[in-house]
Formats: structure tokens, C-alpha cells, sequence
């Protein structure tokens, strides 16, 4: 899904968690605003290894990605305004620049 689409948004979640809940909340309210965006929800007991292999320790976590790349990640819940905010700057990168930069961090690696 990341690979395949310009603009992935990632929460690692639990049921145990109440601010997963609490974050859930403004995740999908804001989905629906967003179509363009894909919204994805991993459950870290369900997917322990998607968690593995992003390296989750605490949740909830978001990761954003923009052309595959992670451009913003934050750990915590984060109300429907800052949310909004993150997607409108990562909407303003340049796709381009950042697969380039990319490219050239995995050549250095």
C-alpha cells in the first residue's frame, strides 16, 4: 500500500489503549476529509511483526508517507487540528525532492 500510493497515512494501534482510542477518533474523522489520502490502521497485537519491522515501542504511533518515504512520524495522540496541519505540509513537499534525497540516503547506506 505505502509503495503504491503517494500519500499513506499509518496508525500503530492497540485495544488496550486509550489513547489509541482517543486518537481513533480524529484519525477517522479526518480520513473523511482527506479521500485523496490512503488512512491505514495496524493493530500492533494482530501485526506484530508490521510493528517489528517498522520498530514500534509505544503507541499510538503515525507515520506518514509521501512517494514511500516517512516525511513525519510522531508517537502520541494528536488532536484533529495538528493532524490536519501535518497532512497540509507533507501535501506541500516536493514528491520529487524527496525520492531523490531518498535514493541518495539508501546509496550512502
Amino acid at each position: 500500500t505505502i509503495a503504491s500510493h503517494e500519500t499513506v497515512l499509518v496508525d500503530f494501534w492497540a485495544d488496550w489503549c486509550g489513547p489509541c482510542r482517543i486518537f481513533s477518533e480524529a484519525f477517522e474523522a479526518v480520513a473523511i476529509r482527506y479521500p485523496d489520502i490512503i488512512f491505514g490502521k495496524v493493530n500492533i497485537e494482530e501485526q506484530p511483526e508490521l510493528a517489528k519491522d517498522f520498530q514500534i515501542k509505544s503507541i499510538p504511533m503515525l507515520m506518514l508517507f509521501r512517494g514511500g518515504v516517512v516525511v513525519y512520524m510522531n508517537q502520541g495522540a494528536l488532536p484533529e487540528s495538528i493532524l490536519e496541519e501535518v497532512i497540509h505540509k507533507a501535501k506541500a513537499l516536493d514528491l520529487k525532492e524527496i525520492q531523490e534525497q531518498a535514493s541518495e540516503y539508501k546509496e550512502l547506506g
